[in-house]
């Protein structure tokens, strides 16, 4: 789902993202070093208002034949081959306060969410030596982490993805068309309201599963130095067609995030990955 995108996984969204192209020069075993960045998005999905975040923290990059820890997230790739890939992995949304969203205040908070599931991955075509058109269908579980672990329910973000790179890697550019649906769960987890916190200014609301959002997605990377990189990305998601769009708490039709950063690598493997890095 990754509802309000962290940084931390920006940070390895664009460091492996090339896209499995012949020719392609192979890439280490493993790199670590130092990201740092800013994202502004909304507080929440359907949020008036905005939430500003700025990070600086480690990060890890692991391109195992199984375990892997690249632009797609942490977890394990259990098919690979020319045409399709399945693997487990995980992903991580940014909690947020309800003091700060008069929509939601005198609600509970909005939790940090870790997302763990399945996912397929279909290239569709290979355009030209350089550039990819791929399917993903992630199926996600999600809990949250907030004063112990509690399941909220359940989520399936198809969408389709388009990645181009310039010759040696130093640049790359990855566009996205997609949606994210929930089942009811999630969805009550972000738009429910209970009669216990209805108010004059918000009705008691009962949400159903359904389509949460289509999104459109923008990032790109470019190599300032061997173990320098900078990256940006800007993400459209529009609610119009929300299974809740009556929820009270979903208050705008539309919204934008978008960030920047650098990425600076400390040490890199002599050991080359196994296979192309997709």
């Amino acid at each position: 789902m990754n509802v309000a995108r962290t940084l931390l996984a920006a940070s390895t969204l664009f460091a492996g993202m090339a896209p499995a192209c012949a020719a392609e020069p192979a890439l280490p075993l493993w790199e670590a070093g130092v990201f740092g960045g800013t994202a502004v998005t909304p507080a929440y999905p359907g949020a008036s208002e905005r939430s500003t975040r700025s990070l600086a923290l480690p990060y890890l990059i692991y391109r195992g034949k199984v375990l892997r820890a690249d632009r797609s997230g942490v977890g394990a790739r259990l098919l690979d081959t020319d045409r399709l890939g399945f693997d487990i992995g995980f992903a991580l949304s940014l909690p947020a306060r309800s003091s700060d969203v008069p929509a939601r205040r005198g609600m509970p908070d909005l939790g940090t969410l870790v997302e763990f599931g399945p996912r397929l991955k279909i290239k569709l075509a290979e355009p030209t030596q350089h550039s990819r058109l791929g399917l993903e269908l992630p199926v996600r579980a999600v809990i949250e982490a907030s004063g112990g672990l509690r399941r909220q329910g359940a989520t399936f973000e198809p969408r389709l993805v388009y990645a181009l790179q310039g010759g040696q890697q130093a640049w790359q550019v990855d566009a996205s068309l997609g949606a994210v649906l929930g089942n009811a769960a999630i969805n009550d987890y972000f738009y429910g309201v209970s009669p216990a916190f209805a108010t004059g200014q918000r009705q008691a609301y009962a949400a159903k599963s359904g389509l949460m959002l289509t999104r459109l997605g923008l990032g790109g990377s470019y190599r300032l130095h061997q173990d320098w990189r900078a990256f940006a990305f800007l993400r459209y998601d529009n609610y119009t067609g929300a299974a809740n769009r009556a929820s009270p708490l979903l208050r705008q039709n539309s919204g934008t995030s978008a960030g920047i950063g650098l990425m600076w690598t400390w040490q890199r493997s002599s050991s080359l990955a196994r296979g192309p890095d997709d």
